[in-house]
């Protein structure tokens, strides 16, 4: 069923929690799947595009937010979903993509993305300005985050009002894991400290009402916490519901709010469920999405190399590897160790970061011979079993590979779902 975004604190407040996924990707098999998963349950589907991911000047997909929700509306309309259905959110707006500027001109091109955004008909807008700008510490403190967020704020209200469009909904505070996930083997993340997130509120509270935007503030829908999840390249750290108790009390002074979590790829439905019961109904996720993509295209390249006389041994794994020499900005920074270690992470790492290479002119031509060699196959079961687990279904049929693709994203979307609707007294 649908779920508004008013529904998550009500849901909260009355006992009965809900949630709703977000699904924080730009690959269009995942939005693909996303949107005919909404159509087949009728839930609300909130799609999120990040600012280095989507801005003004194009961002690392070369998508302006009006390209972005064309993209998203013509793959509704071939899913039949209505977008009366799609809710369209803004991730982390604000000076990041710009931060090696001074913090006059950084903000300046906050200013322009953030009226892109609006314009293009995003209403979910997460206000983000606590990085510092060129001269300026890597992180602000609560008074300069708040009042840069404040007049990003103002400057989504102006843009939306000048349009006759909805007024946005705001989510303020910072994610306290790197975006993409982190880079090292992690043993705990300790939750945010609850008199931080109090501080948080009050401060942002505080600047909205001297600057006259007590309108804008009572549509802050939510804050950035880390409830104590994050992954790694190489390992998940899971929900303990336990360790977060004193930070969701939080939440019982401000009835109106609820936490966002960031980074809640791979936790499985039932922390996710907790997290839910606890206060966190905005589950983003979107490296587990294309990481299950990945997955699913690999295991599609390994039943072609044994079935198809003449395919090769894995030409997509041996085009991505090549792609990701050539080109290695993307993962070097972030993938350490020897040669062999280097190689398993460019390809196996939970952060995925090859997800950004999957629009490259290579990559697409792979991908487009191995679902070409494999288009009306008739794969054996057996070796379903060997490389698609779960897949049974698909053996002995003519294949079409992009329902390959689509079935095993929409395993992962289904899991969030569940996790969605919990029993507060199972979870």
């Amino acid at each position: 069923m649908p779920v508004r975004l008013d529904d998550l604190a009500q849901g909260r407040l009355s006992g009965r929690p809900v949630g709703i996924t977000s699904v924080c990707s730009a690959h269009p098999v995942v939005l693909r799947a996303a949107l005919r998963f909404g159509r087949e349950t009728g839930a609300t589907v909130l799609i999120e595009a990040t600012c280095n991911q989507v801005n003004h000047q194009g961002g690392y997909t070369g998508m302006t937010p009006a390209d972005f929700v064309a993209m998203v509306e013509g793959l509704a309309a071939q899913e039949d979903c209505p977008m009366t259905q799609v809710l369209l959110g803004g991730d982390h707006l604000g000076p990041n993509p710009w931060r090696h500027l001074p913090a006059e001109q950084a903000l300046a091109e906050a200013e322009t993305m953030m009226q892109a955004y609006v314009a293009a008909g995003f209403r979910k807008v997460h206000l983000d300005a606590s990085m510092g700008c060129r001269g300026e510490p890597a992180a602000l403190d609560d008074h300069a985050t708040a009042a840069r967020a404040a007049h990003l704020s103002a400057v989504a209200e102006a843009c939306a009002a000048q349009m006759d469009a909805p007024l946005p909904r705001y989510i303020i505070g910072t994610e306290v894991p790197p975006p993409g996930g982190a880079d090292h083997i992690l043993d705990t993340v300790p939750p945010t400290d609850p008199a931080a997130a109090r501080e948080t509120i009050a401060v942002h509270r505080e600047v909205f009402e001297m600057a006259g935007l007590e309108q804008a503030f009572s549509r802050v829908l939510g804050v950035v916490v880390q409830p104590g999840v994050e992954f790694g390249n190489h390992n998940v750290i899971r929900y303990d519901s336990a360790s977060a108790q004193s930070l969701c009390r939080v939440l019982d002074n401000e009835p109106a709010l609820i936490f966002e979590a960031h980074s809640t790829d791979y936790q499985g439905t039932a922390p996710l469920a907790q997290l839910v019961c606890d206060g966190f109904p905005i589950l983003k996720v979107g490296p587990e999405l294309t990481f299950v993509l990945r997955e699913a295209l690999y295991a599609l390249d390994l039943i072609a190399s044994d079935l198809i006389p003449g395919y090769g041994e894995r030409p997509l794994m041996q085009a991505m590897e090549a792609l990701m020499l050539q080109a290695p900005d993307n993962w070097d920074r972030h993938y350490s160790g020897t040669p062999e270690e280097q190689h398993l992470l460019r390809h196996y790492s939970l952060s995925d970061r090859i997800r950004y290479y999957w629009t490259a002119p290579q990559a697409q031509a792979a991908v487009n011979r191995l679902t070409e060699a494999l288009r009306g196959q008739h794969l054996p079961l057996p070796l379903i079993w060997q490389h698609l687990p779960g897949a049974d279904h698909f053996a002995g049929r003519p294949l079409i590979p992009e329902d390959v693709l689509i079935w095993r994203v929409t395993r992962s979307l289904a899991s969030y779902h569940a996790a969605c609707f919990p029993d507060p007294k199972g979870a």
